[in-house]
């Protein structure tokens, strides 16, 4: 249900909006509603957080969007042979693990997995 004050939706950039949708299609099963040749709706599902690590924010000024895993490292594998690229591997951190990657738009993205 939407409600004032939450988050609804979150858009990111696609450079090749084909290769995009194939890859969010083959590594995570999303499905895609066109909107024309260059727009394509997800309904995937969205929590968020705030990250104030100074490490972190050293790196990159833009939101990070965490999807989730049951296996990490099988879905670490699927993001890679779906054509994304790891750019910080499988890690621990308090309450849970996680690794990001990068789809073929370039947009950085990360998967959780608890324990």
């Amino acid at each position: 249900m939407r409600e004032d004050g939450k988050i609804d939706y979150v858009e990111f950039p696609a450079g090749d909006l084909p290769a995009t949708k194939a890859f969010y299609s083959q590594a995570f099963g999303w499905s895609f509603t066109d909107y024309g040749p260059e727009y394509a709706a997800m309904n995937e599902g969205l929590d968020g957080g705030f990250n104030a690590d100074p490490a972190e924010q050293a790196k990159t000024r833009v939101p990070l969007v965490v999807l989730f895993a049951h296996d990490l490292e099988a879905m670490e594998a699927r993001v890679t042979a779906a054509g994304g690229t790891i750019t910080v591997p499988i890690f621990s951190f308090p309450g849970g693990r996680r690794f990001h990657f990068r789809d073929p738009s370039g947009n950085e993205l990360a998967v959780f997995s608890e324990g």
